[in-house]
C-alpha cells in the first residue's frame, strides 16, 4: 500500500483526546499543513508533546490560540503568551520539562525503556512527585517515556517509501518524535522516486513513516 496520501484522505485518523507529538522548535520544521488539518476536522482536548508551543499564528500556536489542547508537554512556553493565560486561568494542563529531558522521555518512548535518570530539576519544583535515585552519592531523577498516538512532522523531501531528509535546523525533533508514536505522518516539500536519496543522506528511515502528505516547497 503506497504510503503518499492526501490530507482529506487521512484526516479519519484524527479524534477527540489524542495524544499527538508534534515536531518543531518556535514554529521551524513544524508541519503547519497537519496542523490545520486538526483545526479544520475540529479535534478537542488533544494531549500535545512538542518542544514548545511556538507563537500565536506558528507552528502549533493556533492550536493554544483555538482551545484545542487538553494538555501540553513542552520545554517552555514564553513565546506564546495565549498559553500562559490559558495555564495561569485553569484551562490548560501545562507540564513544563527541561528541554534535554524532554528529549531523552521522548528518545526513551522510541526505545521502549521504562525512562531515564537526570539530574536536571533535582532539588526544584521539577522534582516534585517523582521518583529519586541516589548513584555513587549523587541523586537523579526517574523520567518516564513519553509515546503517542499520532506523530505530525516535517520533513524537506522523502521518497514514496518514506524515507526523510530535513533542511537545516528544521530537523530538531522530528527524527526523535518519529520513533515514538503509533501513527507517524510527515508533511513534505517535495517527494522522489525510491532510489533517489542517497542512503547515506537519510535522516530519518522509511521503515519508521506511515504516511507522506506532499505540500509543496515552504520556507
Amino acid at each position: 500500500m503506497s504510503k503518499v496520501t492526501t490530507i482529506e484522505e487521512i484526516s479519519h485518523v484524527f479524534r477527540d483526546g489524542m495524544t499527538i507529538m508534534v515536531g518543531g522548535f518556535m514554529g521551524v520544521g513544524a508541519p503547519e499543513a497537519l496542523v490545520q488539518a486538526l483545526l479544520d476536522k475540529n479535534i478537542q482536548d488533544i494531549t500535545l508533546i512538542s518542544s514548545d508551543t511556538a507563537q500565536v499564528d506558528t507552528g502549533v500556536g493556533p492550536l493554544v490560540m483555538n482551545r484545542r489542547l487538553k494538555k501540553v508537554i513542552a520545554s517552555h512556553i514564553g513565546t506564546n503568551p495565549e498559553t500562559g493565560k490559558q495555564m495561569l486561568a485553569g484551562e490548560l494542563d501545562v507540564e513544563l520539562v527541561p528541554q534535554g529531558t524532554l528529549a531523552e522521555r521522548v528518545r526513551a518512548g522510541g526505545a521502549g525503556l521504562g525512562g531515564i535518570l537526570t539530574p536536571t530539576g533535582t532539588g526544584t519544583m521539577v522534582a516534585e512527585k517523582k521518583h529519586t535515585l541516589t548513584i555513587e552519592g549523587r541523586e537523579y531523577l526517574v523520567e518516564l517515556p513519553l509515546r503517542a498516538d499520532i506523530a505530525l512532522l516535517k520533513a524537506h523531501k522523502a521518497d514514496k517509501s518514506g524515507n526523510l531528509i530535513y533542511r537545516n535546523s528544521a530537523r530538531n525533533f522530528n527524527p526523535l518524535m518519529a520513533l515514538a508514536a503509533d501513527l507517524v505522518i510527515v508533511q513534505v516539500d517535495e517527494i522522489v522516486e525510491v532510489g533517489e536519496i542517497d542512503p547515506n543522506h537519510v535522516m530519518t528511515p522509511g521503515v519508521l513513516v506511515d504516511k507522506i502528505i506532499c505540500c509543496g516547497e515552504s520556507e
